[in-house]
């Protein structure tokens, strides 16, 4: 055993935790992750965002998903298999994964392997597989970024073959003909668009009446209809009551005595902290009534100098947000000037078509008697759409119908995730319409649908006068 005393301890090496040791690594820190797997990255890397959104990119180019709009039904599906998805996956992976080694080591960050559990306040410990005691280490600050894991209920049976979590599908041997998607949520929308683009007979059960019931609502339909296109079905209002494996195939009963078969099940429903194994318990901490650590405004626990940061206390839980929260309680932590985190931020949602958003919903604009409108954008009027064959998407601009400043943007469709920037800046600048108006955009571009949309929604209010 290794007796340590250090600076700043970072518990984790997801996003959240590596930006937490730069950060506190920049302003001359000693600091040290310990990350429990054998290689750093934590889910993000191996399992979550970048597996899953390396994988849509693969079944996007390989099954030459938009020669669909070109070629209409004189196409045909390319036959992929998993051998040839999970070979680009691993390169992205390996490359991702070499990147944190060299910038942990750039900084003079010390990773430790092993699974960590606090003593007390200040001391924690570090067990290998075999719990055997491999490092005592005493901190003046620990910073906890254990992530989180798909739920799995006990009265399901996983199985790693049939019945299966976000963190084993990407595992089965090959493409199912058929497969049950349990939860409408953006892990099982992500999920449900892919394997329907490769071919799959996907059907989507959930509890709410949309898949991704959270977002725009006219965004949601839009989405559901784009995915109808592909062969995808959802079934709403549906709960389940039984999971089982039945003849090496999936088998959900439900609530209202329908039945469903398929290949193979994919549940998604939820996620839950990793906090279990870190016995907080011994320093005065206590998780919230859904497992979460609370934290103040400064990502503090209850323990002034032991920090939390990412899933493990609870949403947006997104990868981008959790690199921001670590940078910023990193700064908290080595009294360094920082500020609270923002109060709006993109949300990305990596389906196909992808979503991305920044601002309000039309829903939230309604129900707190905001005089809006709405400036739309189809991606049928954009010309880069037609060079491209994505013609499924949607700019939706929400404006103040008096001051014309900017509420809300919504984009569905191609390169959603990247374009959404521009909106988001100038809802921080408390841009009005009249910025996209005003300004000349590069053509033929998917970003001119801004200009697109804000002619739109200010011809209604001329028109209204």
């Amino acid at each position: 055993m290794e007796d340590i005393t250090t600076d700043i301890v970072v518990i984790g090496s997801g996003p959240a935790g590596q930006k937490a040791a730069i950060q506190a690594a920049k302003l001359g820190k000693q600091v040290i992750v310990i990350e429990r797997e054998s290689e750093p990255g934590g889910a993000c890397l191996f399992s979550g965002t970048i597996p899953s959104k390396t994988f849509r990119e693969a079944v996007v180019d390989l099954t030459r998903f938009y020669d669909r709009h070109f070629e209409g039904k004189e196409y045909v599906l390319p036959e992929v298999t998993i051998d040839e998805l999970n070979s680009r996956l691993q390169s992205v992976v390996n490359e991702e994964k070499n990147i944190i080694v060299r910038q942990f080591k750039k900084n003079g960050i010390r990773l430790l392997q092993g699974s960590a559990r606090f003593e007390n306040q200040h001391t924690l410990i570090v067990v290998d597989n075999d719990y055997r005691l491999k490092y005592q280490i005493k901190a003046s600050v620990f910073i906890i970024a254990t992530g989180s894991n798909p739920r799995s209920p006990k009265d399901v049976p996983f199985d790693q073959q049939v019945i299966l979590d976000s963190t084993t599908l990407l595992g089965i041997g090959k493409v199912p003909k058929s497969m049950i998607v349990l939860g409408g949520g953006i892990i099982g929308s992500e999920y449900a668009s892919y394997f329907a683009a490769l071919g799959t007979e996907v059907t989507v059960i959930d509890r709410k009446e949309h898949m991704l019931p959270l977002l725009d609502a006219e965004i949601g339909i839009h989405l559901q209809t784009a995915l109808t296109d592909i062969g995808l079905k959802f079934l709403g209002k549906k709960e389940p009551v039984e999971i089982a494996r039945k003849n090496d195939r999936a088998f959900v009963k439900f609530k209202d005595g329908s039945s469903l078969e398929a290949d193979v099940l994919l549940y998604a429903l939820g996620r839950t902290a990793n906090v279990e194994a870190l016995h907080i318990e011994n320093t005065g901490i206590t998780v919230d009534a859904k497992g979460y650590i609370p934290v103040n405004a400064l990502f503090q626990t209850v323990v002034p100098h032991i920090y939390a940061i990412g899933d493990v206390i609870g949403g947006p839980c997104l990868a981008s947000t959790s690199m921001e929260q670590g940078r910023l309680a990193a700064r908290h932590a080595c009294g360094a000037q920082t500020h609270h985190f923002p109060t709006f931020y993109p949300i990305g949602i990596y389906t196909i078509p992808e979503i991305s958003s920044c601002g309000y919903t039309e829903e939230e604009l309604k129900a707190w008697g905001f005089h809006y409108e709405v400036g739309r954008a189809h991606y049928y009027e954009i010309a880069r759409s037609h060079i491209a064959g994505s013609n499924t998407g949607l700019f939706k601009i929400l404006f103040h119908a008096e001051t014309l400043e900017i509420l809300g943007i919504h984009v569905i469709g191609r390169n959603a995730t990247e374009v959404i920037h521009i909106g988001q800046l100038a809802i921080s600048f408390h841009a009005h319409l009249d910025y996209f108006i005003d300004h000349v955009f590069n053509y033929p571009t998917y970003a001119e649908g801004y200009r697109v949309a804000a002619l739109n929604g200010i011809n209604k209010i001329r028109f209204k006068k």
